[in-house]
């Protein structure tokens, strides 16, 4: 199988230092899916990794709207990679069947974007698990 790779989506960023800044997606146009769920994340102690899944059907785009998070993530076809988001204007785009953990500054604020409602049958949360799938 063919895997999506997790990747930075760029929103646009308008404004200026001496005014302050709005980034905008009318119509979810930068986002690869149908927003179905939004919901964000605060106040999590930096030493505490989240996430720790991955996704059967849900797509994500991930936003640090405050502080910064450094996400992990792996793909069943082994592709690992890190990204710091800390830019309020970038996103990072997660497909399905992505593991991933998240570390957290205190201040940060996630801010996620979900293709489907929470369903708990759709998520992966055994690691031994997720590294046995056969995807086809």
């Amino acid at each position: 199988m063919i895997f999506d790779s997790p990747r930075l989506i760029s929103f646009p960023k308008i404004g200026s230092s001496t005014l302050g800044f709005i980034s905008v997606s009318e119509n979810m146009t930068h986002v690869p899916f149908d927003v179905k769920r939004i919901f964000w994340t605060y106040y999590t102690p930096d030493s505490i990794l989240r996430g720790r899944h991955a996704h059967h059907n849900t797509e994500m785009v991930l936003i640090a709207a405050a502080g910064r998070i450094i996400v992990n993530t792996e793909m069943p076809d082994g592709n690992v990679n890190v990204f710091i988001l800390e830019k309020p204007e970038v996103g990072l785009y997660m497909p399905r069947y992505c593991w991933h953990t998240m570390q957290y500054s205190h201040s940060s604020v996630q801010l996620v974007l979900a293709s489907n409602i929470y369903d708990e049958k759709d998520y992966i949360r055994s690691y031994d698990e997720f590294k046995s799938l056969e995807l086809k």
